[in-house]
């Protein structure tokens, strides 16, 4: 055996000392540099993240200001909209009332909501409970969203689950994974009626006070303190300013949760520790079999590129998105209301949980933070996220401006033409199956679009040319000015007319795409 010097013994352990703290994450000054850069990159005026390592939560602050309006400090306390992150909590409650055998997975969606009815007959008589919290009903990319989105809109859960019989599907039955809100809202509406207690009070009962989510409410309006919150914002017309929040309770289910980091990690630590909690983790929220059911692989979601962390299969559990990163299982899933966007994320196997909650409406932001944390403890390095995603970020905006730019030019060449477009054959009622009447009016010599159930929906129209026209919504924090393509009658008389988003950045509940109008 040869001679070994202290001297080399001790190098060695500072060595692996160094390499094993290297690999165990970002240190909260690290995190504290890379959140300033994304503040900045992304223009988002506040953020709050939370690391959880090892059932702790070991980082918990805020950075930047609640309010362009007025600049006080976002903190670990402050509170955001959880929006779709929202869908898990729907998931468990299920849960719960499996665990208490009022119901099961299977069990036929009808039994407990005999009005249930889909645009096919035979999805709708074989629809189960758990088809609702899988996004593969059919229905195309946030089918239905317009009824509560982008405003509080004049529907209630009630209309929006009669209106499932007028969307007509994408795609057949179990076959694709379409996210879908709607389907969470009529879990929601389960839960209310299996239970006997509104969807907001179930999720606060259940799981707010067990776990002590003091801080958190189930909907805006049920927040008992808002002292500490944050305003959202959105870049309208090239300025970042203040929006209003987004009070729906026909969300509900899919995404009305107010938290916080300190609230949140809470929920995060017991799902990871077998959804135990309590004074020596004595107490459970649910079974261990809820847990895996939500966390267990529903539907299949393609992976097209391995990337960075060299991912190969993905799905949709129950109210989590589940892929492999670099060899462990991830589970998480984001969440968008106008100008506030979350994200949360798990790797139990590595005891790690990651939570970003911003009050603008930029993904790039929660998901450069994200991935720049979870890098640290997966050993990736030389991965710029920061820059990476702002770069890629931007190009798609250049893009975007670029292309409705284009199009505007078009529409003011007519504005400025000798003679003026004649709008006033267009002005009527229209009429769609599920989104009610729209009204097209002649006001001061402009063309004005106004939705009857969703006030928000207001705008000018534009001829960009022959029977195309372009609606500029009033609010520009939209970003979804659309094409109103008005059909004729072989007469030449107006009959109706479809839409459609014009900007690739226009959110996915912006879902015109669903809407036909008919001359009322």
């Amino acid at each position: 055996m040869k001679f070994v010097s202290k001297h080399f013994v001790f190098s060695f352990l500072f060595c692996a000392l160094f390499l094993n703290t290297e690999a165990q994450g970002l240190s909260s000054l690290q995190i504290d540099t890379l959140v300033e850069r994304t503040l900045k990159a992304f223009q988002v005026p506040g953020i709050a993240v939370g690391v959880i390592k090892d059932g702790k939560l070991i980082h918990a602050k805020g950075y930047g200001v609640r309010s362009l309006n007025n600049p006080q400090p976002v903190d670990e306390n402050t509170l955001f909209g959880i929006a779709s992150n929202s869908k898990a909590f729907t998931a468990a409650a299920i849960g719960i009332l499996v665990d208490a055998g009022k119901l099961k997975w299977d069990d036929k969606v009808r039994d407990y909501i005999p009005e249930f009815k889909l645009y096919d007959p035979y999805v709708t008589e074989d629809f189960r409970i758990r088809d609702l919290l899988t996004h593969r009903c059919g229905l195309g990319l946030g089918a239905g969203d317009l009824m509560f989105f982008p405003d509080s809109a004049n529907f209630n859960v009630q209309n929006a689950i009669f209106n499932l019989r007028y969307l007509k599907p994408e795609s057949a039955f179990r076959t694709k994974f379409q996210y879908n809100n709607l389907m969470f809202i009529t879990a929601g509406e389960i839960v209310a009626r299996v239970s006997g207690e509104s969807w907001f009070s179930f999720i606060e009962n259940h799981f707010f006070k067990p776990l002590g989510m003091t801080q958190s409410s189930a909907q805006y309006n049920r927040l008992s303190n808002k002292s500490n919150i944050i305003e959202p914002h959105a870049i309208c017309d090239g300025k970042l300013m203040t929006i209003s929040h987004h009070n729906s309770e026909l969300m509900s289910a899919a995404g009305t949760i107010f938290s916080n980091v300190t609230d949140i990690s809470k929920w995060l630590i017991s799902l990871m520790n077998n959804a135990h909690y309590g004074e020596n983790n004595s107490q459970t929220l649910f079974s261990q079999k809820v847990l895996n059911e939500m966390m267990g692989t529903q539907m299949a979601i393609a992976v097209s590129n391995p990337g960075s962390y060299n991912t190969h299969f993905s799905g949709y559990g129950l109210g989590f998105f589940l892929k492999d990163v670099k060899g462990y299982k991830e589970v998480s899933h984001s969440g968008g209301l106008p100008g506030n966007v979350t994200q949360l994320t798990m790797i139990p196997e590595l005891g790690l949980g990651i939570i970003v909650l911003t009050n603008q409406q930029e993904g790039g932001a929660f998901k450069a933070i994200t991935d720049a944390i979870k890098d640290s403890y997966l050993g990736i390095k030389n991965i710029d996220r920061v820059n990476l995603y702002a770069t890629s970020r931007n190009k798609n905006v250049s893009y975007a401006n670029h292309l409705m730019d284009s199009i505007y030019q078009a529409v003011n060449a007519n504005l400025k033409a000798k003679v003026k477009p004649n709008l006033t054959p267009y002005a009527g009622t229209y009429s769609d199956a599920w989104f009610g009447d729209v009204v097209f009016s002649m006001q001061n010599g402009k063309l004005i679009f106004e939705s009857k159930k969703s006030p928000k929906l207001k705008g000018e129209l534009f001829l960009y040319k022959n029977n195309t026209l372009v609606v500029k919504w009033y609010d520009r924090s939209f970003d979804a000015d659309a094409w109103v393509r008005i059909k004729m009658s072989d007469e030449g008389k107006v009959i109706g007319f479809t839409m459609e988003a014009i900007s690739p950045m226009t959110d996915f509940s912006f879902d015109f795409d669903d809407l036909d109008f008919k001359v009322k």
